[in-house]
């Protein structure tokens, strides 16, 4: 399994880091990527990561997820990008899975991409996702290869999300173990 994380200057830290981390304990080839010609790339708190690849020279044929973390301006960015937007619509409508985390969601809508699905995502973006989108709030919610999360604090439950729909229950439960969460 290989799983794309798009990232924009401006991503969410815990967003982008926390799904990236779950899916390689789970052993999810997980590839970063700049949407820029720079492997540099700067989260929206200032701390500095160096993407494996750009969105110019990634190999994305192989990929079985695909997955845009939120963060300000990060999503924006994301949204602003023709690429994102061409590999977007390749992924899903590939039936391959597309993950989208706080105001993420929003580069779907700006790409048209998986409308009428059962969304949700940060407040600041329900007027973006309605009326396209069946936004129904809650922490992480799952529609056909579509898995969006409301925000920073469902990080890891999205991540878990990802690697079930990836993987299977056995090694989710195993990386909840690992992580002490799966302790009650």
């Amino acid at each position: 399994m290989t799983a794309f994380v798009l990232l924009a200057n401006g991503f969410e830290d815990i967003e982008a880091v926390a799904p990236i981390d779950i899916l390689r304990r789970g052993g999810v080839d997980v590839k970063t990527v700049s949407i820029t010609d720079s492997t540099d790339v700067e989260s929206s708190h200032g701390i500095p990561m160096k993407a494996d690849t750009t969105i110019s020279k990634a190999d994305f044929a192989n990929g079985d997820a695909l997955i845009l973390p939120g963060g300000y301006p990060g999503y924006k960015n994301l949204g602003e990008s023709a690429e994102v937007g061409k590999v977007l619509k390749s992924f899903y409508e590939k039936g391959k899975l597309v993950g989208a985390i706080c105001a993420a969601p929003t580069v779907l809508a700006a790409n048209g991409v998986a409308e009428g699905a059962t969304v949700t995502c940060h407040s600041c973006a329900v007027e973006t996702m309605e009326p396209r989108y069946n936004y129904v709030g809650g922490d992480v919610v799952c529609d056909r290869n579509l898995i969006t999360a409301v925000g920073a604090g469902l990080s890891i439950d999205f991540g878990l999300e990802l690697l079930a729909a990836l993987t299977n229950e056995a090694t989710v439960e195993k990386v909840k173990k690992g992580m002490e969460l799966a302790l009650s």
